[in-house]
């Protein structure tokens, strides 16, 4: 399978590239700055220069089966840019795998009130774009990972999704590995099982 990667110098990003190749994927990485991608290109990993705020010179994804979104927001950004990724894409047509975040738009709650205060406090207004893009991924049929607080760690052998609506309100606020997010997200990207829905992750 031929996979692009979106936000591959991120944290989750690099364990998407990793470990999609580690699984015998073609990965194609699409990074804004190539000079701070440290895996060098081979012939199994394809870099490519892509820029979510410039639409215009995007890169053509035709020839990938499926792209997984890790893209972030960094401190020197703007608002806008997870939006802009999800227009980006949705306008490729390319079945997409997208890294959302438990407490915004539709989970919002979901992770318990101290969770909720929590993300308030550190996530602030990207709650609001979040949810946003959420909502345009969706509409373009892609499954949205709703992921708790992220940690380090090894792949929980647990690991799994279930749907937003039966996902149950944890006691303690909720967290995750992101070794166990990426290999989640791979195993959707590999499966489709779940086009078009929000799933959370557990492990």
């Amino acid at each position: 399978m031929r996979i692009a990667v979106l936000g591959a110098t991120g944290r989750v990003g690099g364990l998407l590239v990793d470990h999609a190749s580690e699984r015998g994927h073609h990965v194609v990485a699409l990074v804004r700055a190539p000079d701070r991608f440290t895996r060098p290109a081979s012939g199994r990993l394809e870099i490519r220069r892509a820029d979510v705020t410039s639409p215009q010179h995007f890169p053509a994804l035709d020839d990938v089966d499926v792209v997984a979104s890790a893209i972030g927001v960094r401190k020197d950004d703007g608002p806008g840019a997870l939006v802009a990724g999800a227009r980006v894409l949705a306008a490729r047509g390319v079945r997409t795998v997208w890294l959302g975040a438990l407490g915004s738009g539709a989970s919002t709650g979901a992770g318990g009130v101290l969770y909720q205060a929590i993300m308030r406090m550190v996530v602030g207004k990207e709650l609001v774009e979040k949810a946003e893009a959420d909502h345009i991924v969706l509409q373009a049929g892609a499954t949205v990972l709703h992921a708790p607080d992220l940690g380090n760690g090894p792949i929980s052998p647990r690991r799994g999704v279930v749907p937003l609506a039966e996902y149950r309100r944890p006691l303690l606020p909720p967290r995750i590995s992101r070794a166990t997010v990426a290999a989640l997200m791979l195993d959707e990207a590999e499966a489709g099982a779940n086009g078009g829905g929000i799933v959370v992750p557990r492990g």
